[in-house]
């Protein structure tokens, strides 16, 4: 037998070490939630209804269609198959190693990008507080703080995930409230406006900017959603994934219609949108125009900590990847390691290095949001790589095993045309992104990177071939011991 045979063959009968399964039920169902209400609703919205006006709303609506139908592949995907531990393993099984490769390290990429416009975000809203604070400050504390909390075993990330959530769930339930009562009672802020439901089309229309103000509210929107494919992640340490993760898939269409639609509706229903600052968060400026100064502080911190929840979950999800990818042969050995309390420490750490690159970016822009808008538009890009490569994986799946698809407890709607539409909104987004200057950069500088993937792929390759060794790890195909009795793939 070959030095690669059996390499394959071991690896198919023996799994790497295994992380704590320490992610509850209600851990979750709450990861889902405050994964799918990222920074980019609270600190890019602004932006965008700038671009867009009211029809901003339509803009999440597509968007959160498309996300839904990506959600529901990954689901039925992971749930084929209880041994994938992130869509990586999945696109490695189902496409082929390079695959595995390309999205398991342009997804750590992307989140080390995204949490680096989380710290910039982190930033701007404790200058709303004082905005004498130098910017590196708060950048280093948030660095600092987010790699302990890393560094905690799991079922503590879930407890803070848990809890991050609940505030963002209570924050924006209670401004969608406070924003109908005001409605209601025909509130005037001290500029003497009115809070009616016909601000949204007073002030030019409800897509004052025509279709091509729509357009350019796609990329910060895209940027919204990221975060949204971490409940696939977290399903790989929850202690029952069959039930627990289509549960908390099926809820996202309610979530967007709540999170999104609804809290961005009363917020321009309170403060005509041409009111509202784009530099800062339309959370905060609305109470801030409404006269309730206090609220408004009590929302800043909030949107703050939903900052920090978007960074450390990012980060869970990144060094999970890395700690993959190093199982693979794909990343240097020690990045596969577990401390004592089961967390992949070095990974952890070596992730939680990149954050400090906030600081000279944030030294570099001109202001907070410009900071924020150009790296959100580089993680934007990538992530259409990664999600576009779940719609492949699944397309590959339903020619490879038509049979599980069959006889799945989970069925993706419409599978059978689901990953070309999807496919296809991203070739319009990424043409987009190219057209419109602010995010034409940052969509070019794309390619270097995945040339960059290219070369280190061969090199790899060529270094594990060399040694005897597979070129990937191998997933296991018999029953996981999580399987329901009845043996439901």
């Amino acid at each position: 037998m070959s030095p690669q045979l059996a390499g394959a063959v071991d690896s198919v009968t023996t799994e790497p070490p295994q992380m704590e399964r320490g992610i509850k039920n209600r851990h979750l169902q709450l990861i889902a939630i405050g994964g799918s209400i990222g920074t980019g609703l609270f600190m890019g919205s602004g932006e965008l209804i700038k671009n867009a006006g009211p029809g901003i709303v339509l803009v999440y609506l597509a968007i959160g269609l498309f996300v839904f139908l990506i959600m529901r592949m990954l689901g039925e995907l992971l749930l084929s198959n209880l041994h994938y531990k992130t869509f990586g393993d999945v696109a490695k099984h189902q496409v082929g190693p390079w695959a595995g490769f390309f999205v398991s390290w342009n997804y750590w990429f992307s989140w080390v990008v995204a949490c680096i416009a989380d710290i910039i975000a982190i930033t701007g809203y404790v200058k709303f507080f004082n905005a004498d604070v130098p910017v590196w400050i708060p950048a280093l504390i948030s660095c600092l703080v987010l790699t302990g909390l890393n560094l905690l075993p799991v079922k503590w990330f879930g407890e803070a995930e848990f809890w991050f959530a609940i505030i963002k769930i209570v924050a924006i339930l209670g401004l969608i409230a406070v924003g109908i009562y005001l409605v209601i009672t025909g509130f005037t802020n001290p500029d003497g406006v009115q809070a009616k439901v016909s601000n949204l089309w007073e002030y030019g229309g409800f897509l004052p900017m025509g279709i091509s103000g729509l357009l350019l509210g796609f990329q910060m929107g895209i940027f919204s959603f990221i975060g949204v494919e971490l409940v696939g992640t977290a399903a790989a340490e929850t202690e029952n994934p069959r039930k627990t993760l289509p549960k908390a898939i099926n809820s996202i269409v309610v979530r967007i219609l709540i999170f999104y639609i609804g809290a961005l509706l009363v917020i321009m229903m309170v403060t005509p949108w041409v009111d509202i600052d784009p530099e800062t968060s339309p959370f905060v400026s609305t109470l801030s125009l409404a006269g309730f100064g206090i609220a408004a502080a009590v929302i800043n911190l909030v949107v703050l900590t939903s900052a920090a929840s978007s960074a450390n979950s990012g980060l869970y999800s990144d060094t999970r990847m890395l700690f993959a990818l190093a199982h693979d042969g794909h990343a240097p050995k020690r990045m596969g390691d577990l401390a004592e309390n089961g967390i992949p420490r070095k990974a952890v750490l070596f992730t939680c290095a990149f954050l400090f690159l906030s600081i000279p970016v944030l030294l570099a822009g001109d202001s907070v949001i410009q900071g924020f808008i150009f790296v959100s538009s580089i993680c934007a890009t990538l992530v259409l790589f990664t999600w576009g490569m779940i719609c492949v994986s699944f397309i590959c799946y339903l020619r490879k095993h038509p049979e599980k698809h069959a006889n799945s407890g989970f069925k993706t709607p419409i599978a059978a045309v689901a990953p070309w539409l999807v496919l296809a909104f991203f070739v319009f987004i990424a043409v987009l992104l190219v057209s419109a200057e602010g995010t034409r950069m940052a969509f070019l500088c794309a390619p270097i990177w995945f040339v960059v993937l290219t070369v280190l792929w061969q090199l790899r390759k060529r270094t594990l071939e060399k040694e005897g060794r597979p070129i990937t790890g191998m997933i296991p195909t018999v029953a996981h011991p999580l399987d329901l009795e009845d043996g439901e793939q």
